[in-house]
């Protein structure tokens, strides 16, 4: 996607980019030279909140959200826009930069996820100025119960967010990990009412209820919804399902003025009780359904209402315990927004930098904040969550809570390498809560889950290279071996809805889809299939199958990892050596063998939202074979130049070519640190370095593309760093050149990775030079034991590539 430039967010931003800009100079003044600068080493951040931007990626595709959450949280209290459909909203997930009008403050979101309308959305509370006079479910347009604002008048930081609406009315809201506060303001002359659109989530409703108790100055109710990817062509009838119910519970610090519920088009005022969902539909087939009430407030001597609410997706009775367990009876709004701050500052403290400009620190923290918003929380305070069989479970010992919201196609590749690496007790209790869910649901490892519910979205088996991946890098709090046995059951044992069409070919409920065929062939057949696409399928299949090897390697269990080692080598068998003349290319085949023509190397057939072109690349598991195939290491740097260039040499690394690289499409996102095993380090850092300045950024653009929880954050993360995962179920890292002088990953519970590069600068972009642990290391990836127990790599960088650092065939990454 193309770039657009970063537009200025508002004043209150303008005040942090005023600082932003100073340490920029500062910096700058002192990163001088090519060697370690004269003066003083710069400082490491110690405020890592101060640099986050909460609307970086809220424009350009990038689909996140400005609310208030904190790390992991359950509770993510945001907007939902609207462009005058209120079936549907500015962008996925219910924020877009360029869309200024609102509907309400939704106490759920999921980040970057790319499904428009999203995911979640859930229960959007609006303060609305004037009489409530019509049922907003038929202001179908949002024209009456919604409002402008602007963003001069808007201010995100982590923990926290403010608004004020052109009705006169405003917002300031912050959250704990499964409730939260707001001070609602209101005109002092002008009637003042809160709306609790119950039904109106982001993929609409099953059915809601709503219970106003004047008496005790409470609103409850819930929402029974789910629908990810439900109003997708590609398969979304097949999610149009409810599969989660969210709880609320709100109490207030003043008495209610008046009441009023509404279902459909019918207005109930005084009225108390209301209940009616919108169905999963869009457009004029749900436009003006929907249930919810309001209560109104005398503001003429006092405009400020305050608001505690909770959630839970087990009982009403949980909703009320998380609000009474986390937020106290008369915290205040900006207390809860200091704890929300200094707990975002302890998470994201685990990466201390020093150096580099005030934007570059804006734009790596922000990545790891939006890397630290997911996984999320669905249990309750007492350990009690709602499982994937529609029951109420409670965490087991050593389990601290219930995690969700596995994007597992893209995740796979980058975001859980940064989360064992960082969050290992995370990523363990994420680990086990993935595998209760699999228990819940027949022993099926769904891999695209959201909240407790199978969405089925994408293809592949990410799960099995996920939890390799976490057990390959040292996490151990989860059940490792119960994991690992029935992570091979469905590897190995056909499942009856291996056979099914349902959903294809984008949800298509076979997680291992025809495995028999599979099986047999060595390969997913186009034609018989059941899954999205046969070369795509059969491709992440072997990165799945090789991650299961390692890990059954590191197990002990020898007979399953040759098994599954020679599994992983199956991507040969859709890499058509004669694909075209110029050279072989990944291409779909049917089950006779014989190759799915007419190809070319931009085609999509076989393939999952990415062309051949892409997908070729993808075998990380084994680039020295794929090197082979392709004619040899010099050949294959040569077709991979092609892939990151134009035929005149001009980068081209924003998208929008098939044939070219993608920074939106997870298949391709490892591709730069490819010419590390092919010989060409140097490549890899310029390439890298070419992504991170002129693909990711600042401002509402910043991001190149769906942040897909947290997974092309998390890859900027890494190149910033200087290090990036070399295949799922390994925790090798591959050696790039960092961006700042200093970095300290803190790990609790394990031993520190230092990172010094005194010459980081912006055009000292080439690694001259690296020592692991003092001693001079010339290979360009470092093996498990920097992840697992710590350790300090020291790079000499250079404005000029270094071409015979880390090129001895017999020491490049296997």
């Amino acid at each position: 996607m193309r770039l657009n430039r970063p537009r200025k967010p508002g004043h209150f931003t303008r005040r942090l980019t005023t600082t932003v800009v100073a340490t920029a100079l500062l910096t700058t003044a002192l990163a001088t030279g090519s060697t370690a600068p004269a003066q003083a080493a710069p400082p490491e951040v110690a405020e890592p909140t101060s640099y986050v931007d909460p609307l970086i990626g809220s424009s350009n595709g990038g689909n996140t959200f400005p609310g208030a959450t904190l790390p992991f949280g359950m509770m993510a209290w945001s907007p939902t826009s609207t462009t005058g459909d209120q079936t549907s909203t500015g962008a996925a997930n219910g924020y877009e930069y360029g869309a200024t009008r609102m509907r309400g403050l939704s106490l759920t979101h999921v980040n970057g996820a790319g499904c428009n309308p999203g995911a979640a959305g859930d229960v959007p509370i609006m303060p609305f100025v004037g009489d409530v006079t019509s049922s907003p479910s038929a202001d179908t347009r949002d024209a009456v119960y919604a409002s402008n604002f602007s963003h001069a008048d808007e201010k995100a930081v982590p923990g926290r967010y403010t608004v004020a609406l052109a009705s006169g009315a405003g917002a300031d809201l912050a959250v704990s990990a499964r409730a939260g506060v707001a001070d609602f303001t209101f005109p002092a002359d002008r009637p003042a009412n809160l709306l609790f659109r119950v039904s109106n989530s982001l993929n609409g409703s099953e059915d809601a209820h709503i219970d106003i108790d004047a008496a005790h100055r409470k609103v409850t109710g819930w929402v029974l919804t789910g629908a990810f990817c439900g109003r997708r062509a590609n398969g979304g009838v097949n999610n149009r399902k409810s599969y989660y119910k969210l709880y609320f519970s709100a109490s207030f610090d003043r008495a209610f003025a008046t009441t009023g519920t509404w279902k459909d088009g019918t207005l109930a005022p005084g009225a108390t009780t209301a209940s009616g969902g919108e169905g999963y539909a869009t457009g004029a087939d749900r436009a003006g359904r929907g249930s919810g009430g309001w209560v109104g407030f005398d503001t003429s001597a006092d405009n400020d209402v305050r608001m505690r609410i909770g959630i839970s997706y087990v009982s009403l009775a949980g909703a009320e315990t998380n609000l009474r367990e986390e937020i106290p009876g008369k915290a205040s709004v900006g207390r809860v927004a200091a704890a929300g701050s200094r707990a975002w500052d302890e998470e994201l403290r685990s990466v201390r930098v020093a150096g580099g400009t005030g934007d570059r620190r804006t734009a790596f923290y922000t990545a790891l904040y939006h890397s630290f918003q997911q996984p999320n929380l669905i249990s309750d305070t007492d350990g009690r969550y709602w499982g994937m069989d529609q029951a109420v479970h409670r965490v087991g010992r050593g389990q601290a809570g219930q995690y969700s919201n596995f994007s597992g196609w893209d995740q796979y590749r980058a975001h859980i390498q940064l989360l064992a690496l960082l969050k290992p007790r995370v990523a363990g209790d994420f680990a086990q809560s993935l595998y209760n869910f699999a228990r819940q649901n027949g022993g099926v490892w769904d891999r695209w889950v959201h909240v407790s519910g199978a969405t089925h979205v994408m293809t592949g088996d990410p799960t099995a290279a996920t939890l390799a991946t976490f057990y390959a890098m040292g996490v151990r709090n989860f059940d490792y071996e119960g994991a690992f046995d029935s992570l091979v059951r469905q590897a190995t044992e056909p499942h009856p809805d291996g056979l099914s069409d349902a959903g294809c070919p984008g949800q298509c409920v076979g997680q291992r889809p025809n495995l028999a065929q599979y099986l047999a062939s060595h390969y997913a057949a186009q034609d018989v299939c059941h899954c999205w696409g046969g070369a795509a399928e059969t491709l992440e299949d072997a990165v799945a199958d090789a991650a299961l090897g390692q890990w059954a390697r590191l197990l002990g269990r020898d007979e399953e990892a040759k098994v599954f080692a020679d599994r992983g080598t199956w991507w040969r068998n859709v890499f058509n050596p004669a694909a075209t003349a110029d050279g072989g290319y990944a291409q779909a085949r049917r089950l006779d063998g014989s190759w799915v023509t007419p190809f070319s190397p931009s085609t999509d057939v076989g393939f999952a939202q990415g062309s051949s072109a892409t997908y070729t690349w993808m075998v990380p598991q084994d680039v020295a074979g794929l090197a082979e195939a392709m004619g040899g290491r010099a050949t294959a740097a040569t077709r991979l130049d092609g892939f990151f260039h134009k035929a005149d040499g001009s980068w081209s690394v924003r998208g929008g070519d098939a044939l070219r690289y993608d920074p939106t499409n997870e298949p391709g996102i490892h591709a730069p640190w490819l010419y590390n095993a092919l010989g060409r380090p140097w490549q890899t850092q310029a390439t890298v370095r070419q992504i991170v300045d002129t693909v990711y950024g600042t401002g509402p653009s910043g991001l190149p593309g769906n942040d897909d929880l947290g997974t092309m954050s998390a890859w900027y993360v890494f190149a910033c760093l200087g290090l990036y995962p070399k295949a799922p179920g390994s925790a090798d890292l591959l050696l790039g050149a960092p961006v700042f002088t200093k970095a300290v990953l803190d790990r609790s519970g394990r031993g520190d990775i230092r990172i010094e590069a005194p010459a980081a600068d912006a055009t000292h972009a080439y690694v001259d030079s690296v020592r692991l642990d003092g001693r001079a290391h010339g290979r360009s990836w470092v093996g498990a034991g920097l992840t697992l127990k710590g350790g300090t790599l020291s790079y000499g960088l250079a404005e000029q590539p270094n071409t015979g650092w880390a090129t001895d065939p017999a020491g490049l990454p296997k």
